[in-house]
């Protein structure tokens, strides 16, 4: 997956020679990447499919830029930064238990999913 990768970025980020011409390898990082998008709902299901058959029939290495030009790099990166991680403040959830229970099981909720996305286990696991 990380060749994958690599070979994706290679072909976002601009080849030196634009009338260079995509390898297999190269419109199937493509085409994953697509399929990542159309996961996060970057992308409609029409849109997907016609981007997927663009990939497959692109000839040059500009061809595959073009169709992921508008999208993002991987999910989780905005702007070359991870979101920080928000360490589980336990007073505050004591709190919100005692005073609005569903309020504070959403928000032990959504603090473990932060955690989860921050790359493992983290202080609301704990």
């Amino acid at each position: 997956m990380s060749q994958q990768r690599d070979t994706a970025s290679a072909v976002i980020d601009g080849p030196a020679r634009p009338d260079v011409l995509a390898s297999d390898a190269d419109r199937d990082a493509v085409a994953g990447m697509l399929s990542s998008a159309f996961a996060e709902g970057r992308l409609t299901d029409a849109e997907h499919a016609e981007r997927v058959r663009g990939a497959y029939g692109a000839r040059t290495l500009s061809d595959l830029a073009a169709l992921t030009a508008d999208l993002p790099g991987p999910a989780g990166e905005v702007g070359g930064r991870q979101a920080p991680i928000v360490p589980l403040d336990r007073c505050l959830l004591c709190a919100l238990l005692i005073c609005c229970p569903p309020a504070g099981i959403a928000w032990l909720l959504a603090a473990r999913r932060r955690a989860r996305a921050g790359g493992g286990a983290g202080a609301a696991d704990r």
